[in-house]
Protein backbone atom coordinates (compact mmCIF):
# COMPACT_ATOMS: atom_id res chain seq x y z
CA UNK A 1 0.00 0.00 0.00
CA UNK A 2 1.29 3.47 -0.99
CA UNK A 3 0.67 6.41 1.21
CA UNK A 4 0.75 9.63 -0.25
CA UNK A 5 3.05 11.93 2.02
CA UNK A 6 3.29 15.73 1.97
CA UNK A 7 6.01 17.47 1.20
CA UNK A 8 7.18 18.57 4.40
CA UNK A 9 6.23 15.21 6.58
CA UNK A 10 8.53 13.21 3.82
CA UNK A 11 11.13 16.13 4.37
CA UNK A 12 11.24 15.18 8.17
CA UNK A 13 11.06 11.64 7.82
CA UNK A 14 13.75 12.05 5.72
CA UNK A 15 15.78 13.98 7.60
CA UNK A 16 15.59 11.69 10.77
CA UNK A 17 15.92 8.14 8.36
CA UNK A 18 19.40 9.93 7.05
CA UNK A 19 20.76 10.54 10.28
CA UNK A 20 20.22 6.87 11.40
CA UNK A 21 16.99 6.86 13.24
CA UNK A 22 13.71 5.27 12.24
CA UNK A 23 10.81 7.43 11.43
CA UNK A 24 7.44 7.40 10.51
CA UNK A 25 4.26 9.23 9.92
CA UNK A 26 1.89 7.40 12.64
CA UNK A 27 -1.84 7.16 13.98
CA UNK A 28 -4.85 9.40 12.64
CA UNK A 29 -3.16 10.70 9.38
CA UNK A 30 -2.15 7.22 8.31
CA UNK A 31 -5.52 5.68 8.95
CA UNK A 32 -7.20 8.78 7.11
CA UNK A 33 -5.05 8.27 3.79
CA UNK A 34 -5.82 4.54 4.14
CA UNK A 35 -9.87 5.60 4.10
CA UNK A 36 -8.88 8.14 1.33
CA UNK A 37 -9.68 11.09 3.84
CA UNK A 38 -7.57 14.14 4.08
CA UNK A 39 -5.90 14.16 7.25
CA UNK A 40 -6.30 17.17 10.07
CA UNK A 41 -2.78 16.74 10.65
CA UNK A 42 0.26 14.59 10.50
CA UNK A 43 2.00 12.98 13.08
CA UNK A 44 5.44 11.61 13.19
CA UNK A 45 7.14 8.67 15.13
CA UNK A 46 10.85 8.02 15.79
CA UNK A 47 13.40 6.05 17.83
CA UNK A 48 15.64 9.45 18.10
CA UNK A 49 15.18 11.03 21.58
CA UNK A 50 13.76 14.34 21.89
CA UNK A 51 17.46 16.01 22.31
CA UNK A 52 18.57 14.14 18.93
CA UNK A 53 15.27 15.75 17.24
CA UNK A 54 15.86 19.13 18.46
CA UNK A 55 19.39 18.93 17.21
CA UNK A 56 18.35 17.98 13.65
CA UNK A 57 15.90 20.59 12.92
CA UNK A 58 16.37 24.64 13.26
CA UNK A 59 13.34 25.44 14.32
CA UNK A 60 11.86 23.28 17.74
CA UNK A 61 8.89 23.76 20.44
CA UNK A 62 9.55 21.33 23.27
CA UNK A 63 5.26 20.98 23.52
CA UNK A 64 5.17 17.86 25.38
CA UNK A 65 8.85 17.25 26.01
CA UNK A 66 8.19 15.48 29.23
CA UNK A 67 6.44 12.78 27.02
CA UNK A 68 8.73 12.77 24.38
CA UNK A 69 7.16 15.47 22.23
CA UNK A 70 8.81 18.08 19.74
CA UNK A 71 7.02 20.11 17.63
CA UNK A 72 9.09 20.72 14.48
CA UNK A 73 8.66 23.87 12.20
CA UNK A 74 8.98 23.98 8.97
CA UNK A 75 8.04 27.53 7.17
CA UNK A 76 6.10 28.15 10.19
CA UNK A 77 3.64 25.22 9.66
CA UNK A 78 3.79 22.72 12.94
CA UNK A 79 4.62 18.63 13.13
CA UNK A 80 4.40 16.70 15.80
CA UNK A 81 6.71 14.64 16.16
CA UNK A 82 7.44 11.82 19.08
CA UNK A 83 9.83 9.30 20.31
CA UNK A 84 8.92 5.28 20.70
CA UNK A 85 7.60 5.05 23.78
CA UNK A 86 6.16 2.85 26.79
CA UNK A 87 4.03 4.09 29.22
CA UNK A 88 3.92 3.54 32.85
CA UNK A 89 0.97 3.89 34.93
CA UNK A 90 -1.33 6.89 34.69
CA UNK A 91 -2.51 8.67 37.31
CA UNK A 92 -4.97 11.03 36.20
CA UNK A 93 -6.55 9.32 33.26
CA UNK A 94 -4.82 11.06 31.11
CA UNK A 95 -1.13 10.82 31.54
CA UNK A 96 1.10 8.20 32.12
CA UNK A 97 3.27 8.55 35.93
CA UNK A 98 6.15 7.91 33.56
CA UNK A 99 7.31 7.33 30.03
CA UNK A 100 10.25 5.14 29.45
CA UNK A 101 11.69 6.22 25.54
CA UNK A 102 12.16 2.75 23.20
CA UNK A 103 13.84 1.79 20.24
CA UNK A 104 11.28 -0.47 19.38
CA UNK A 105 8.18 1.04 17.24
CA UNK A 106 6.20 -2.14 18.09
CA UNK A 107 6.45 -0.76 21.55
CA UNK A 108 5.11 2.23 20.78
CA UNK A 109 2.44 1.10 18.59
CA UNK A 110 0.88 -1.35 21.62
CA UNK A 111 -0.04 1.83 23.76
CA UNK A 112 -2.54 3.33 21.13
CA UNK A 113 -6.17 3.27 21.37
CA UNK A 114 -7.93 1.53 18.71
CA UNK A 115 -6.31 -0.57 16.21
CA UNK A 116 -7.17 1.54 13.41
CA UNK A 117 -4.94 4.45 14.94
CA UNK A 118 -2.00 2.01 15.34
CA UNK A 119 -0.54 2.09 11.92
CA UNK A 120 2.91 3.60 10.95
CA UNK A 121 4.25 4.36 7.22
CA UNK A 122 6.96 5.35 5.77
CA UNK A 123 8.01 4.97 2.03
CA UNK A 124 10.61 2.52 2.54
CA UNK A 125 9.18 0.00 4.87
CA UNK A 126 5.41 0.67 3.71
CA UNK A 127 2.90 0.04 6.04
CA UNK A 128 3.39 -1.11 9.40
CA UNK A 129 0.03 -3.05 10.35
CA UNK A 130 0.86 -4.90 13.66
CA UNK A 131 -2.60 -5.65 15.32
CA UNK A 132 -4.38 -5.42 12.01
CA UNK A 133 -5.75 -2.21 11.30
CA UNK A 134 -6.22 -2.82 7.82
CA UNK A 135 -8.87 -5.60 8.31
CA UNK A 136 -11.30 -3.34 11.06
CA UNK A 137 -11.10 -0.43 8.80
CA UNK A 138 -12.25 -2.58 5.96
CA UNK A 139 -14.66 -4.52 8.34
CA UNK A 140 -15.69 -1.05 9.76
CA UNK A 141 -15.31 -1.95 13.00
CA UNK A 142 -13.45 0.15 16.28
CA UNK A 143 -11.40 -2.49 18.34
CA UNK A 144 -8.81 -1.71 21.06
CA UNK A 145 -5.10 -2.54 20.57
CA UNK A 146 -5.20 -5.61 22.86
CA UNK A 147 -7.39 -5.65 26.17
CA UNK A 148 -9.78 -2.53 26.09
CA UNK A 149 -9.99 -2.69 29.70
CA UNK A 150 -6.50 -1.74 29.77
CA UNK A 151 -6.75 0.97 27.04
CA UNK A 152 -9.51 2.35 28.92
CA UNK A 153 -8.46 1.63 32.39
CA UNK A 154 -5.16 4.57 31.30
CA UNK A 155 -7.19 6.74 29.73
CA UNK A 156 -11.29 7.05 30.29
CA UNK A 157 -11.95 9.45 28.01
CA UNK A 158 -10.95 6.75 25.07
CA UNK A 159 -14.37 5.08 26.31
CA UNK A 160 -15.96 8.11 24.48
CA UNK A 161 -13.52 8.52 21.50
CA UNK A 162 -14.61 4.80 20.70
CA UNK A 163 -18.04 6.33 19.89
CA UNK A 164 -17.19 9.18 18.25
CA UNK A 165 -14.63 7.17 15.70
CA UNK A 166 -17.89 5.15 14.97
CA UNK A 167 -19.81 8.17 14.53
CA UNK A 168 -17.32 10.08 12.65
CA UNK A 169 -16.28 6.99 10.20
CA UNK A 170 -19.95 5.26 10.45
CA UNK A 171 -18.34 2.16 12.29
CA UNK A 172 -19.68 -0.12 15.03
CA UNK A 173 -17.59 -0.68 17.97
CA UNK A 174 -16.24 -4.40 18.44
CA UNK A 175 -17.86 -6.35 20.85
CA UNK A 176 -15.22 -7.01 23.87
CA UNK A 177 -14.24 -3.31 23.64
CA UNK A 178 -17.79 -2.14 23.64
CA UNK A 179 -18.13 -4.19 27.11
CA UNK A 180 -15.88 -2.73 28.56
CA UNK A 181 -17.05 0.40 28.87
CA UNK A 182 -20.08 0.11 30.90
CA UNK A 183 -17.61 -1.70 33.66
CA UNK A 184 -15.36 1.86 33.73
CA UNK A 185 -17.67 4.33 32.95
CA UNK A 186 -17.76 5.34 35.74
CA UNK A 187 -13.74 6.92 35.36
CA UNK A 188 -14.83 9.21 32.59
CA UNK A 189 -15.96 11.68 36.34
CA UNK A 190 -12.17 12.29 36.35
CA UNK A 191 -11.96 13.37 32.72
CA UNK A 192 -11.53 17.17 32.71
CA UNK A 193 -15.19 19.07 30.81
CA UNK A 194 -13.35 20.45 27.99
CA UNK A 195 -11.86 16.86 26.79
CA UNK A 196 -15.04 15.81 27.56
CA UNK A 197 -17.02 19.02 25.48
CA UNK A 198 -14.24 18.31 22.65
CA UNK A 199 -15.37 14.47 22.15
CA UNK A 200 -19.21 15.46 22.44
CA UNK A 201 -19.07 17.89 19.65
CA UNK A 202 -17.00 16.23 17.40
CA UNK A 203 -19.73 13.07 17.79
CA UNK A 204 -22.81 15.80 17.11
CA UNK A 205 -21.24 16.95 14.25
CA UNK A 206 -20.64 13.59 12.77
CA UNK A 207 -22.85 12.11 10.30
CA UNK A 208 -24.00 9.75 12.79
CA UNK A 209 -25.01 11.94 15.46
CA UNK A 210 -27.33 9.25 16.80
CA UNK A 211 -24.69 8.02 18.30
CA UNK A 212 -25.44 9.46 21.41
CA UNK A 213 -27.44 6.45 21.92
CA UNK A 214 -24.06 4.45 22.42
CA UNK A 215 -22.92 7.40 24.47
CA UNK A 216 -26.09 6.44 26.59
CA UNK A 217 -26.56 2.51 26.23
CA UNK A 218 -23.07 1.96 27.64
CA UNK A 219 -23.96 4.55 31.20
CA UNK A 220 -21.08 7.46 30.05
CA UNK A 221 -23.88 10.10 29.70
CA UNK A 222 -24.83 9.25 33.47
CA UNK A 223 -21.59 10.79 34.37
CA UNK A 224 -21.16 13.72 32.16
CA UNK A 225 -24.74 14.35 31.20
CA UNK A 226 -27.44 12.92 33.14
CA UNK A 227 -30.32 14.76 32.20
CA UNK A 228 -30.29 12.60 29.55
CA UNK A 229 -31.11 9.82 30.84
CA UNK A 230 -33.78 11.70 32.16
CA UNK A 231 -35.11 12.49 28.74
CA UNK A 232 -34.51 8.54 28.18
CA UNK A 233 -36.95 7.89 30.66
CA UNK A 234 -39.34 10.48 30.07
CA UNK A 235 -42.46 9.22 27.89
CA UNK A 236 -44.20 11.81 25.35
CA UNK A 237 -48.20 10.30 25.12
CA UNK A 238 -49.26 12.42 23.24
CA UNK A 239 -50.27 12.27 19.33
CA UNK A 240 -48.22 14.70 18.15
CA UNK A 241 -45.33 12.55 19.52
CA UNK A 242 -44.20 8.99 18.43
CA UNK A 243 -40.97 8.75 20.48
CA UNK A 244 -39.91 9.49 24.42
CA UNK A 245 -37.89 12.50 24.76
CA UNK A 246 -34.73 11.17 24.24
CA UNK A 247 -35.61 9.39 21.25
CA UNK A 248 -37.46 12.24 19.73
CA UNK A 249 -33.69 14.21 20.67
CA UNK A 250 -31.51 11.73 18.37
CA UNK A 251 -34.54 11.92 15.75
CA UNK A 252 -33.95 15.85 16.04
CA UNK A 253 -30.11 15.70 15.74
CA UNK A 254 -30.44 13.39 12.30
CA UNK A 255 -32.63 16.21 11.32
CA UNK A 256 -30.41 18.91 11.27
CA UNK A 257 -27.59 20.02 9.51
CA UNK A 258 -23.98 19.15 10.80
CA UNK A 259 -23.44 22.64 12.49
CA UNK A 260 -22.16 23.09 16.34
CA UNK A 261 -24.29 24.81 17.67
CA UNK A 262 -27.72 23.81 15.80
CA UNK A 263 -26.64 19.96 16.95
CA UNK A 264 -26.34 21.32 20.38
CA UNK A 265 -29.79 23.01 20.30
CA UNK A 266 -31.74 20.03 19.05
CA UNK A 267 -29.64 17.86 21.94
CA UNK A 268 -30.92 20.63 24.13
CA UNK A 269 -34.38 21.80 22.91
CA UNK A 270 -36.40 19.36 24.94
CA UNK A 271 -33.82 19.28 28.11
CA UNK A 272 -36.15 20.28 30.37
CA UNK A 273 -39.50 18.44 29.63
CA UNK A 274 -38.97 15.88 32.25
CA UNK A 275 -39.38 18.82 34.96
CA UNK A 276 -42.04 20.07 33.05
CA UNK A 277 -43.95 17.08 32.27
CA UNK A 278 -47.50 16.66 33.12
CA UNK A 279 -50.59 14.02 32.67
CA UNK A 280 -54.01 15.54 31.90
CA UNK A 281 -57.50 13.44 32.86
CA UNK A 282 -57.16 12.24 29.39
CA UNK A 283 -53.53 10.46 29.42
CA UNK A 284 -52.07 12.68 27.47
CA UNK A 285 -48.53 14.22 28.48
CA UNK A 286 -47.78 17.82 28.38
CA UNK A 287 -44.80 20.16 29.18
CA UNK A 288 -45.82 23.63 29.65
CA UNK A 289 -43.28 26.16 29.70
CA UNK A 290 -40.29 23.97 28.45
CA UNK A 291 -38.77 26.45 26.62
CA UNK A 292 -38.38 28.71 28.66
CA UNK A 293 -36.66 26.48 31.14
CA UNK A 294 -35.34 24.62 28.87
CA UNK A 295 -33.21 27.63 27.76
CA UNK A 296 -31.87 28.14 31.55
CA UNK A 297 -30.71 23.82 32.03
CA UNK A 298 -29.16 24.70 28.53
CA UNK A 299 -26.94 27.48 30.05
CA UNK A 300 -26.06 25.54 33.15
CA UNK A 301 -25.18 22.03 31.44
CA UNK A 302 -22.95 24.37 28.29
CA UNK A 303 -21.40 26.15 31.12
CA UNK A 304 -20.95 23.19 33.34
CA UNK A 305 -18.61 21.37 30.24
CA UNK A 306 -17.31 24.62 29.81
CA UNK A 307 -18.30 25.72 26.41
CA UNK A 308 -17.67 29.55 25.33
CA UNK A 309 -20.37 32.01 26.06
CA UNK A 310 -21.01 33.03 22.29
CA UNK A 311 -22.14 29.33 22.05
CA UNK A 312 -23.87 29.16 24.75
CA UNK A 313 -25.96 32.70 24.64
CA UNK A 314 -26.95 31.19 20.79
CA UNK A 315 -27.92 27.79 21.95
CA UNK A 316 -29.82 29.53 24.59
CA UNK A 317 -31.70 31.72 23.04
CA UNK A 318 -32.82 29.00 20.02
CA UNK A 319 -34.29 26.78 22.64
CA UNK A 320 -36.15 29.87 24.03
CA UNK A 321 -38.22 30.13 20.84
CA UNK A 322 -38.02 26.90 19.26
CA UNK A 323 -41.97 26.28 19.58
CA UNK A 324 -42.97 30.02 19.29
CA UNK A 325 -45.79 30.71 16.56
CA UNK A 326 -46.71 33.90 15.56
CA UNK A 327 -49.58 34.15 13.42
CA UNK A 328 -49.16 34.04 10.08
CA UNK A 329 -49.07 37.64 8.83
CA UNK A 330 -46.85 40.32 8.15
CA UNK A 331 -47.41 42.37 11.54
CA UNK A 332 -47.58 39.54 13.49
CA UNK A 333 -44.06 38.10 12.06
CA UNK A 334 -42.38 41.58 11.83
CA UNK A 335 -43.01 41.47 15.56
CA UNK A 336 -41.72 37.88 16.32
CA UNK A 337 -38.68 38.79 14.80
CA UNK A 338 -37.92 41.81 16.76
CA UNK A 339 -39.44 40.00 19.72
CA UNK A 340 -36.90 36.82 19.02
CA UNK A 341 -33.90 38.75 17.59
CA UNK A 342 -33.17 39.23 14.12
CA UNK A 343 -30.05 37.11 14.40
CA UNK A 344 -32.19 33.81 15.25
CA UNK A 345 -33.59 33.70 12.04
CA UNK A 346 -33.25 32.15 9.33
CA UNK A 347 -31.81 29.22 11.16
CA UNK A 348 -34.76 29.27 13.90
CA UNK A 349 -36.48 28.01 10.53
CA UNK A 350 -33.77 24.70 10.19
CA UNK A 351 -34.15 23.83 14.31
CA UNK A 352 -38.54 24.08 14.07
CA UNK A 353 -38.11 21.83 11.04
CA UNK A 354 -35.74 19.14 12.37
CA UNK A 355 -38.14 19.36 15.72
CA UNK A 356 -40.78 19.31 13.51
CA UNK A 357 -39.80 15.79 11.36
CA UNK A 358 -38.73 14.11 14.51
CA UNK A 359 -42.06 13.89 15.96
CA UNK A 360 -44.87 11.97 14.61
CA UNK A 361 -47.39 12.11 11.55
CA UNK A 362 -50.22 13.80 13.02
CA UNK A 363 -50.79 17.40 11.61
CA UNK A 364 -47.34 16.75 10.27
CA UNK A 365 -47.92 18.46 7.19
CA UNK A 366 -49.98 21.04 8.02
CA UNK A 367 -46.86 22.22 10.57
CA UNK A 368 -44.59 21.85 7.67
CA UNK A 369 -46.78 24.28 5.28
CA UNK A 370 -46.84 26.45 8.26
CA UNK A 371 -43.06 27.19 9.03
CA UNK A 372 -43.25 27.55 4.80
CA UNK A 373 -45.34 30.00 4.69
CA UNK A 374 -43.89 31.59 8.20
CA UNK A 375 -40.35 31.30 6.36
CA UNK A 376 -41.79 33.58 2.82
CA UNK A 377 -43.23 35.74 4.89
CA UNK A 378 -39.89 36.30 6.74
CA UNK A 379 -38.03 36.70 3.40
CA UNK A 380 -40.94 38.91 2.13
CA UNK A 381 -40.03 41.47 5.06
CA UNK A 382 -36.06 41.27 4.64
CA UNK A 383 -36.34 41.95 1.13
CA UNK A 384 -38.64 44.64 1.46
CA UNK A 385 -35.85 46.30 4.07
CA UNK A 386 -38.73 46.78 6.65
CA UNK A 387 -37.55 48.51 9.97
CA UNK A 388 -37.20 45.38 12.87
CA UNK A 389 -35.01 47.03 15.60
CA UNK A 390 -33.88 49.95 16.79
CA UNK A 391 -31.01 50.33 14.19
CA UNK A 392 -33.64 50.40 11.39
CA UNK A 393 -35.85 53.46 12.55
CA UNK A 394 -35.39 56.20 10.47
CA UNK A 395 -34.84 58.30 13.08
CA UNK A 396 -32.17 58.12 16.43
CA UNK A 397 -31.76 60.07 19.66
CA UNK A 398 -30.55 62.97 18.06
CA UNK A 399 -33.16 63.50 16.14
CA UNK A 400 -35.33 63.68 19.16
CA UNK A 401 -32.64 65.80 21.09
CA UNK A 402 -33.27 68.07 18.16
CA UNK A 403 -36.78 68.31 19.09
CA UNK A 404 -36.21 69.64 22.68
CA UNK A 405 -36.45 65.92 24.13
CA UNK A 406 -33.91 65.77 26.74
CA UNK A 407 -31.51 62.47 27.83
CA UNK A 408 -32.55 59.54 29.47
CA UNK A 409 -35.74 57.60 29.81
CA UNK A 410 -38.41 59.46 28.30
CA UNK A 411 -36.12 59.55 24.90
CA UNK A 412 -35.87 55.34 25.32
CA UNK A 413 -39.19 55.17 25.89
CA UNK A 414 -39.91 57.52 22.93
CA UNK A 415 -37.94 55.88 20.52
CA UNK A 416 -39.46 52.28 21.32
CA UNK A 417 -42.94 53.72 20.89
CA UNK A 418 -41.95 54.99 17.23
CA UNK A 419 -40.08 51.32 17.11
CA UNK A 420 -43.85 50.13 17.87
CA UNK A 421 -45.59 51.47 15.49
CA UNK A 422 -43.20 51.16 12.60
CA UNK A 423 -43.67 47.62 13.21
CA UNK A 424 -47.25 47.65 12.74
CA UNK A 425 -46.77 50.20 9.75
CA UNK A 426 -43.73 49.53 8.08
CA UNK A 427 -44.53 52.32 5.62
CA UNK A 428 -44.69 55.30 8.09
CA UNK A 429 -40.43 54.47 8.49
CA UNK A 430 -39.73 57.56 7.16
CA UNK A 431 -38.09 60.80 9.27
CA UNK A 432 -40.43 63.10 7.93
CA UNK A 433 -43.28 60.94 8.55
CA UNK A 434 -41.40 59.90 12.06
CA UNK A 435 -41.01 63.19 13.51
CA UNK A 436 -44.75 64.79 12.06
CA UNK A 437 -46.14 61.74 14.24
CA UNK A 438 -44.04 62.66 17.24
CA UNK A 439 -45.22 66.44 17.22
CA UNK A 440 -48.96 64.82 16.73
CA UNK A 441 -48.10 63.39 19.94
CA UNK A 442 -46.50 66.23 21.62
CA UNK A 443 -49.42 68.55 20.53
CA UNK A 444 -52.04 66.10 22.02
CA UNK A 445 -50.54 66.51 25.67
Amino acid sequence: MIIQLPEKVKSIIDTLTEAGYEAYAVGGCVRDSVLGRIPEDWDITTSASPGQVKELFPITIDTGIKHGTVTVLLNREGFEVTTYRIDGEYEDQRHPKEVVFTSDLLEDLKRRDFTINAMAYNEQDGLVDAFDGIGDLKKGRIRCVGNPFDRFGEDALRMMRAVRFAAQLGFSIEDSTKEAIPVLAENLSRISAERIQTELVKLLVSDHPEEMYTLYETGMTRVFFPEFDEMMATPQNNPHHCYNVGEHTIAALKNIRNDKVLRLTMLLHDVAKPACWSRDGQGIDHFYKHPQKGSQMAKDILRRLKFDNDTVGKVAAFIRWHDHRPTLEEKSIRRAIHRVGKEQYPALFEVERADTMAKSLYHREEKLEYLAEYERIYQEIIEKKQCLTLKDLAVDGRDLMQLGMKPGKELGETLQRLLGHVLDFPEDNTREDLLKLLKIERKSE
